[in-house]
């Protein structure tokens, strides 16, 4: 089996970086002949050529680029490990990286992540936000502990993860109190031609929404749609719309966005998982968020469309 010479990989991606082989010479503290002689080595070991000249300039051949694409991920990988030596006896936490579906609620996120903030173990959060598709692609390549997103994993992704319940909620419908007054009598018939803010489409909760608004014959005038579920909520704040929100996070949006419920359903469900790449779920802070998570969210949303009497 041959032996990749790391140091003779070192140079080669140093000169890749810096754009020619007197600006990685400045920066190694070598001179050109003993990087050119190593490149050369490499060359050797892997038998292709990684650079061709033209004119005085050298340009990376289509294998060398393949090269670097690897020697760049080793050395970014390495450059991981070391930061994770560093700075892990210093701050004596547990690393929790997480994914964060990005159409998850922040509120939501924070309350699905609290409960491992708590636990014996001191916990150094690190919080990822993307689309789903990308943060399994991470959580494949073991750079996420875990991905919290409002749907399961599909079957048509080539991911070996595994789905665990979290839990899920009805949703309330919002808006400032001179949007709200006048809709919340005959909710939900009163959405029809109110102005309204929805998540993108082919998300889950719009999916679900316009399911439910067809089958109760509502058509609202859609005035915006957003993949952000703070921005859309800043929106509402302003009175721009009626926005909808998990109804066990109904106290914190009233609260933090200054707005009013104008009723609930339970027809609409916002439901929670975290995906592992563990059938048995071994990660402590990942274990109480998935307990702590199902002892909240499981009488969560077993509401009709009317308001409570405080209200």
């Amino acid at each position: 089996m041959k032996w990749l010479n790391y140091h003779h990989l070192y140079y080669f991606w140093t000169v890749m970086r810096e754009g020619s082989i007197t600006a990685a010479c400045k920066r190694l503290h070598l001179v050109p002949a003993t990087v050119s002689s190593q490149i050369g080595k490499l060359e050797e070991t892997l038998n292709g050529k990684l650079f061709i000249r033209v004119g005085r300039n050298l340009k990376p051949t289509e294998f060398g680029h393949h090269v670097f694409r690897y020697a760049d991920e080793i050395f970014s990988i390495g450059r991981e490990l070391m930061d994770g030596l560093d700075t892990l006896p210093m701050a004596g936490r547990i690393p929790l990286r997480i994914g964060v579906v990005d159409v998850l609620p922040k509120i939501v996120v924070r309350m699905l992540l609290e409960p491992a903030l708590k636990i014996p173990e001191s916990i150094r959060l690190i919080c990822s936000e993307d689309k789903k598709e990308n943060l399994l692609a991470e959580l494949s390549l073991h750079k996420l502990d875990a991905v919290l997103s409002d749907s399961p994993m599909g079957s048509d992704l080539n991911v070996k993860a595994y789905n665990h319940v979290l839990g899920g909620c009805g949703v309330s419908f919002f808006a400032t109190e001179e949007l709200a007054e006048p809709l919340r009598p005959d909710f939900p018939d009163s959405l029809n031609g109110a102005p309204l803010l929805l998540p993108m489409e082919l998300t889950t909760l719009r999916t679900q929404l316009d399911v439910w608004f067809d089958s109760l014959n509502i058509k609202p005038v859609v005035v915006g749609e957003f993949n952000d579920s703070a921005l859309l909520k800043a929106f509402g704040q302003k009175g721009d719309g009626v926005f909808a929100a998990p109804s066990i996070i109904e106290d914190e949006v009233r609260r933090q966005y200054q707005v009013q419920v104008i009723g609930r359903t339970g027809a609409v469900r916002e439901n929670f998982y975290v995906i592992s790449i563990e059938r048995i779920i071994h990660h402590p802070a990942v274990a109480v968020i998935s307990q702590e998570a199902n002892k909240n969210f499981q009488f969560a949303g077993n509401v009709d469309d009317s308001l409570q009497e405080e209200l």
